[in-house]
């Protein structure tokens, strides 16, 4: 085993090996398949079964591929539990207790080759530092992300106003108004909040509604998506002594792997320190 391979790497090859083509399977398929029948050259009866087979082939092909990279990915990097988490939080793989994990296909072979690389989890991650990374990051709304919302809920506003004078639509006119008033408000005040949302360094958290916790007593620390209809919001959460903290994060100046990259960083400080006392 050859473990020069960084976790990014990995996660990068992953993403290219396995989601972007099983994506291109799902959509590829269905759309050849819509074109064929709009051009008469195929029956419309093709197009239920072109659907059905994209999305057989893909799972076939996802279910093939991860144990290949799987293998390739965990022989050939040091940090396996990071690599891990990593997996699952960018969806190339699925937890260990998930129904999902049944499609993936083995070969005997792999499987031995997947038993003999288990005893690279009995070993800590090995820490490296990022110098680039300051002591402490604070962490507040981000001014272009909610500028730009507010900008969108002024045109809504701006939309209703216009149902109202020029059309007579009084009720979804004024409907447009309230909620384009209200919203371009909520953003504006976000965008021209300067206090800290997130305070994170080697000696713990804070959060704006969660006072200071050091690291000894955090746990499960970690920025997550999670869906809600079609939209996916993203959270910081972590458990302290007696309470969970959750924090929406998608106005801040971060995101998910940013925040998830800090958390692990500043962790690692922590425990660095603590190994040398």
């Amino acid at each position: 085993m050859h473990e020069t391979t960084t976790v990014d790497e990995a996660i990068s090859k992953g993403q290219q090996m396995i989601n972007y083509p099983a994506f291109l399977i799902v959509l590829g398929i269905p759309g050849a398949s819509t074109y064929l029948v709009v051009q008469n050259i195929l029956p419309v009866w093709v197009l239920p079964v072109g659907f059905i087979l994209g999305l057989g082939l893909a799972w076939l092909y996802w279910g093939i591929m991860i144990p290949k990279w799987r293998l390739w990915a965990f022989e050939n990097v040091r940090n396996v539990h990071e690599l891990k988490k990593r997996a699952i939080r960018e969806k190339l793989i699925w937890p260990d207790n998930s129904f999902w994990r049944k499609i993936e296909i083995w070969t005997p072979l792999d499987k031995e080759r997947w038993l003999s690389l288990q005893s690279k989890f009995n070993k800590e991650d090995v820490f490296t530092d990022d110098l680039a990374i300051p002591a402490e990051t604070i962490i507040g709304y981000s001014k272009g992300k909610n500028y730009f919302q507010m900008a969108i809920m002024l045109v809504i506003l701006g939309g209703g106003v216009f149902l109202i004078v020029s059309t007579g639509n009084y009720i979804v006119g004024a409907i447009a108004v309230v909620i384009g008033a209200w919203l371009s408000y909520k953003e504006y005040r976000q965008a021209t909040n300067t206090k800290p949302q997130i305070i994170v360094n080697d000696k713990g958290i804070q959060t704006i509604s969660t006072p200071f916790y050091e690291w000894k007593d955090i746990t499960n620390e970690e920025a997550i998506g999670q869906r809600s209809g079609k939209h996916t919001y993203y959270y910081l959460i972590y458990d302290y002594p007696g309470g969970s903290a959750k924090l929406q994060i998608d106005d801040y100046e971060t995101d998910q792997r940013s925040l998830n990259n800090l958390l692990s960083l500043y962790r690692g400080r922590y425990q660095k320190k603590q190994n040398r006392r």
